[in-house]
């Protein structure tokens, strides 16, 4: 069996590592290849139920793994010498035949997110144009597997099926719009955040009238989100706001460092994306969250360039002894629209 991740260009050793983590809580080892800035790895292992797999990664998400699927691979479906149009649905066709058991909610045709990669999408939308029709009779929209194709160029490609019941998008990619009148495109970090780590729960734990601190503010993208949702947001930052956020009726800007400042009550929510050394953020987002000065947090941790996944679990140990006896809750995942970072949801745990 293959198991196919896709990832940030650059993080695949961090990737790799999601998928061993993984292997090892059902017992099982991986041989996995991969190489730098392709945006992907592939890894074999003699385990052949796929369900086993959709466990394993919910017993233990992938960080910097943006989506995985569980499958067979690598099939022919075109060569590459071949002097007229190839026929690939055909032996696509026969490779999910071999491969994969339905019904499927979807059918996903993707590629690399790399330069090279993105020159395959018409071929992808060609190629899901002619096999979902194909397949009609097997896709249900109460069906609990998606079916997914990964072309690893023109002529290869690897089949597979995921959890169609875990929150998901084509590539790992949120299909997120930047919206008029936001400051600067971090805003679309936060909304990506809220969608993965709050999903449907969002409107119930985003409520208008709530409060928040928005630590590291300017120039004001994760306010603005904030705001937008009608929660009152003390914007902390020595850096003025930009556009129309700084007269905002909901927004209180206070030009105070961000490990200075303490709120005057506890609030609902914190949001931090400051420029600073990873312990230092987990430190800092630990002493509000464990102090009882918010309740919730979204922040991010910029990440060195060795020994990422180190520095995630040197973090994760802070925060837990930041905690000390009160029950919480931590996710973390590398966003579409993180670069260098990782970023962070903890809360209180809910009794």
């Amino acid at each position: 069996m293959r198991i196919v991740a896709y990832c940030r260009g650059g993080f695949e050793p961090e990737a790799a590592a999601d998928l061993r983590r993984a292997a090892a809580r059902i017992g099982e080892s991986v041989d996995i290849a991969s190489t730098p800035l392709q945006g992907f790895v592939i890894a074999t292992t003699g385990l052949t139920d796929p369900g086993a797999w959709h466990r394993a990664f919910t017993d233990a998400p992938p960080i910097f793994a943006r989506t995985v699927f569980a499958g067979q691979g690598p099939f022919i479906i075109a060569q590459a010498d071949s002097k007229t149009r190839a026929d690939r649905v055909t032996p696509l066709l026969r490779a999910i035949g071999d491969t994969c058991k339905p019904p499927w909610r979807s059918v996903w045709i993707e590629y690399p997110d790399t330069n090279e990669g993105k020159a395959l999408s018409t071929l992808a939308r060609a190629l899901t144009a002619r096999i979902e029709p194909a397949l009609r009779e097997s896709l249900r929209p109460d069906a609990i597997t998606r079916l997914r194709i990964f072309l690893l160029d023109g002529t290869t490609a690897y089949v597979g099926e995921s959890d169609a019941r875990i929150a998901d998008w084509a590539l790992g990619i949120p299909r997120l719009r930047m919206p008029p009148g936001a400051p600067s495109r971090s805003t679309l970090k936060l909304a990506e955040a809220f969608a993965v780590f709050l999903g449907e729960r969002a409107g119930e734990l985003l409520r208008p009238g709530m409060h928040a601190v928005d630590l590291g503010a300017a120039p004001g993208g994760w306010t603005w989100q904030l705001a937008q949702r009608g929660l009152h947001v003390t914007a902390v930052d020595n850096g003025p706001l930009k556009g129309s956020i700084r007269d905002d009726a909901l927004v209180r800007h206070v030009r105070d460092d961000a490990f200075r400042f303490a709120p005057r009550r506890p609030v609902d929510w914190l949001v931090c994306d400051v420029v600073e050394q990873p312990v230092r953020i987990a430190d800092l987002v630990g002493r509000w969250i464990g102090g009882g000065l918010a309740r919730r947090a979204i922040f991010n941790l910029k990440l060195p360039m060795k020994k990422r996944y180190d520095e995630v679990r040197l973090c994760e140990q802070h925060i837990a002894a930041a905690m000390r006896d009160t029950p919480f809750t931590l996710a973390l995942r590398q966003l579409y629209h993180d670069r260098e970072e990782v970023t962070r949801y903890l809360s209180v745990a809910t009794r």
